[in-house]
């Protein structure tokens, strides 16, 4: 009897597992990795917030030097055409005209307000406001480091804002975690009172702009007097039509030619810097209440003119791996 052991079929050896058809060595290369479009692990640096990235308009106001120049030029060549310049030079007339319009200036306001009317129609010829679209650069580049390190690390930039006093101010608020609603209430007083000083300067030099043609013809009037009751003398009849006439030509002059476009460049330079201020406010507040910098672009967008407003996010912001 055999065994059963024995007659059993032996198991088939199982085949050898067939080789995936290689894949062409182009293929392969294919897909390795792009080394230059990998992402890289480590983040992108964080900006800087130089406070100089916000240039001044700079140096002289143009438009002023050139405006007045111009006017002198014009009524210089009027008057050498026709005749001397030492016709038109006449110390009572003079006298006359700019005495009586800085005291009734003086007598409308005090003393104070005149010279500080006087201080700022000065720096308007020196125009050093600065550029509206690059002060909301700035203020977003500081809302961008505050928001990745902390509001704290702007104490290291503290030292290069020392020549915006406001902005300082803003950032040191900031630094020393102030409420956000105390900040604006702050921030809002004092740019409120700083357009309350060029306004009233720009009153000052718009009431002087309407004094001098009534001082001019105020000496008219006393240059009249005088040759009428000079008639009998020929030799006064000439000195006294001089005053008449050279008071209102001195006064139109200054009230028109100089009084009026310096009234009028002080009330400019109060909105520029009350725009500037107010940029530097609302980018304050909103560091303190750790905004989105992009909701702060859309606030300052809102308040800049058309013409001014940026696209920071979109165009200017440094993107990770470009």
């Amino acid at each position: 009897m055999t065994n059963s052991s024995d007659t059993a079929p032996t198991p088939r050896a199982k085949p050898p597992p067939k080789a995936e058809p290689r894949a062409p060595e182009t293929a392969r290369e294919s897909v390795r990795p792009d080394p230059v479009r990998a992402v890289p692990v480590a983040s992108a640096p964080m900006p800087a917030a130089p406070a100089r990235s916000v240039r001044l308009r700079g140096g002289f106001d143009v438009a002023t030097l050139v405006g007045l120049a111009a006017a002198a030029a014009v009524i210089l060549v009027a008057i050498m055409s026709g005749g001397s310049l030492r016709a038109f030079v006449d110390p009572p007339s003079l006298m006359i005209v700019l005495g009586g319009t800085l005291a009734v200036t003086t007598a409308s306001f005090s003393l104070g307000d005149v010279a500080v009317a006087w201080k700022n129609a000065a720096a308007v010829l020196i125009h050093h406001t600065l550029d509206p679209k690059g002060v909301a650069r700035q203020v977003l580049l500081l809302a961008e480091a505050a928001r990745r390190a902390g509001p704290e690390t702007l104490k290291n930039v503290l030292p290069e804002l020392r020549a915006e006093p406001f902005l300082h101010r803003s950032v040191t608020l900031i630094t020393e975690g102030l409420p956000p609603d105390v900040m604006e209430r702050m921030l809002t007083g004092e740019v409120d009172a700083s357009a309350g000083g060029f306004g009233k300067s720009a009153g000052v030099l718009r009431r002087a702009s309407e004094v001098a043609p009534a001082m001019g013809l105020i000496g008219t009037l006393v240059g009249l007097v005088q040759m009428l009751g000079s008639l009998n003398d020929p030799s006064a009849i000439g000195p006294a039509m001089a005053l008449a006439l050279l008071t209102t030509f001195y006064g139109a002059v200054l009230g028109n030619v100089v009084l009026a476009p310096l009234a009028a460049k002080v009330e400019r330079a109060a909105e520029d810097d009350a725009l500037v201020k107010t940029l530097y406010t609302i980018g304050a507040v909103s560091i303190a209440r750790q905004e989105n910098p992009r909701r702060l672009e859309m606030l300052l967008n809102a308040v800049l003119p058309p013409g001014k407003r940026i696209q920071y996010f979109d165009r200017e912001a440094p993107r990770v791996g470009a």
